[in-house]
């Protein structure tokens, strides 16, 4: 037995006994989920075509279902057929109703095909100054039309102008598509010495530019040399949690990532957002916020507020109408995990594992659950041989509770002086 291979067994049963979908736990036992799997072949497969179907998946799954998991396997099976990737937990530094801090998380968890990471910077220096795909990007951003501002164009054309430069304006750049702010004078100065006229650069709504950003950021990417960019969105549900006005916001960004862009129909990114399968009766239902969260945001008298209201209605609607279960693992795919990881405990270990007992096989446990069980058993037993183990589950609930703490101070608009 050799030791990478003893290795790589080791990493995946440790994983596995975490819960943490690790890239050798997902190889280990794939994802279970055919059918989804297909939904994200045919939705990537569509990439970069203009749009009248959704560009993005809802997953819904109980804790433990594997929702995790499944969307490890779509990193990688995204990585294997050419796309960036990126992974993004919803959390409080990352909330969903806040683009520019989404934006962030995108840009600082993204993935090249070839496993290289800070995918932006990578992006920008593979970037051939006279080829045809830096041509049909600065196309697409300086075009008439163009779902992005004056920013996105101008410093695409100043970038290979001042790569050489001594004053790290070319990193001042791409920080900028990234989402720092960039200043107005130092972007007027280095296009007056390039000949360019005076740009006007008006200032854009934080939760604008991050949007344009989005855009801009996907179409870099395939200039690069990649297929188009993935973004998967996990813990979806802590949204429920969050206090109504930010809960209206998060549906109406929800729907924005579920539905083609309006100003970028043909945009090369894809979504995938994963949620437990109680929400709507958790939360729409419970909560009733199919009916108290668009009336509140009504209430306001702004057309902002009518906009998200909106935009909110479609999102539950869509949590309502699209959302894809994961499907319960069948006796056949139980029988293969549990020799797979019998196959696996026994090369991590360099011992022969028995047959252990597990958990009850029924409708209502989850594969997490069952490979906890067969996992701890077996390290029961490889101790004391004579241990006779029995596992017994005791249900974990997930609070939808109002936290006002998950809300944060967010910056409307970026300004550069």
């Amino acid at each position: 037995m050799n030791t990478s291979g003893r290795l790589a067994a080791r990493r995946a049963v440790e994983a596995l006994r975490s819960g943490v979908p690790s890239r050798d736990a997902v190889a280990a036992l794939g994802s279970g989920q055919s059918d989804i799997e297909d939904r994200f072949t045919t939705l990537i497969d569509g990439i970069g075509q203009v749009r009248t179907c959704p560009r993005g998946l809802l997953l819904g799954g109980g804790f433990g279902a594997g929702k995790s998991h499944v969307l490890e396997h779509l990193t990688h099976l995204s990585l294997d057929r050419g796309y960036a990737v990126s992974r993004i937990v919803v959390s409080k530094e990352t909330p969903l109703h806040d683009p520019a801090k989404v934006l962030r998380a995108a840009v600082e968890s993204a993935v090249l095909p070839d496993g290289s990471v800070g995918a932006v910077a990578e992006a920008a220096a593979g970037l051939d100054p006279d080829g045809p795909a830096l041509a049909e990007l600065m196309r697409w951003a300086g075009g008439a039309g163009a779902p992005v501002d004056e920013w996105f164009p101008l410093t695409l054309t100043l970038l290979p102008r001042v790569q050489a430069g001594e004053d790290n304006f070319a990193d001042a750049i791409i920080r900028f598509w990234s989402g720092d702010r960039l200043a107005v004078a130092e972007v007027r100065r280095h296009a007056k010495f390039a000949g360019l006229s005076r740009p006007a650069l008006a200032a854009v709504p934080a939760r604008e530019l991050a949007r344009q950003r989005f855009r801009f950021l996907a179409r870099l990417l395939v200039a690069a040399g990649c297929e188009g960019w993935v973004l998967l969105f996990d813990e979806v549900e802590l949204i429920g949690r969050y206090t109504l006005q930010q809960r209206g916001r998060s549906y109406a960004e929800l729907a924005g990532w579920l539905q083609p862009d309006a100003d970028d129909p043909a945009s090369p990114l894809a979504t995938v957002l994963a949620m437990t399968d109680d929400f709507d009766a958790a939360v729409l239902t419970a909560k009733n916020d199919r009916q108290v969260v668009p009336a509140k945001l009504r209430a306001k008298q702004a057309s902002e507020w009518d906009e998200i209201a909106t935009r909110a209605e479609t999102a539950m609607g869509l949590i309502e109408r699209d959302m894809l279960l994961l499907t319960a693992p069948d006796t056949d795919e139980l029988n293969y995990a549990y020799q797979r990881l019998k196959a696996l405990h026994s090369e991590a270990f360099g011992w022969n594992a028995p047959d252990v007992t597990g958990l009850e096989r029924l409708g209502t446990t989850r594969m997490r659950q069952y490979v906890r069980a067969w996992i701890n058993e077996w390290d029961l037993v490889r101790l004391d041989p004579s241990y006779h183990p029995r596992t017994e589950v005791a249900p974990v609930t997930f609070s939808y509770a109002e936290q006002p703490d998950l809300d944060v101070n967010e910056e409307h608009t970026d300004r550069w002086q």
